[in-house]
């Protein structure tokens, strides 16, 4: 359980160095923080796929239910499901920033009990994601998760 609270505060840490970087400050303008609540769930065998959904919740008091899919290709084989994943957005000027689609590359390995860690971007937001769930999986893949409203 120590490991994964080493992940998620790396997560946190690469999330937060990400987000000076990526997203410019603009003159005058208040800049938000949100989060993600999510339960995602998916097969790969080859190609990778997964569906889920969440809610972005922000510290102005702005929320938005969100449908989640990852799609991606490399070579992969497993299946997995989250409950209760937690992600953390970079500080953005808008909720809706945060809708769209995020760049993922990693390389997996686990079993029955296994938990998640990455850190994503678009370009204008970065989100780490950790978790915990059940599944096993295996291999190297790229893939985009997209965040839309439901």
């Amino acid at each position: 359980m120590q490991a994964l609270g080493s992940i998620r505060g790396w997560a946190l840490a690469t999330v937060f160095a990400l987000g000076l970087a990526a997203v410019p400050e603009a003159a005058g303008q208040k800049k938000i923080d949100c989060e993600l609540r999510y339960s995602l769930s998916g097969w790969s065998a080859i190609y990778k796929t997964a569906k889920g959904a969440g809610t972005i919740r922000c510290d102005n008091g702005q929320s938005m239910r969100v449908a989640l899919t990852l799609k991606g290709g490399g070579v992969t084989f497993g299946k997995t499901k989250i409950d209760n994943g937690r992600g953390k957005f970079s500080e953005v000027s808008n909720i809706n920033d945060l809708l769209g689609g995020y760049a993922e590359a990693g390389v997996e390995a686990g079993a029955v009990k296994a938990t998640e860690a990455k850190v994503l971007t678009n370009g204008t937001a970065t989100l780490a994601l950790a978790g915990k769930g059940e599944g096993w999986n295996i291999g190297i893949s790229g893939a985009k998760f997209t965040i839309r409203k439901r």
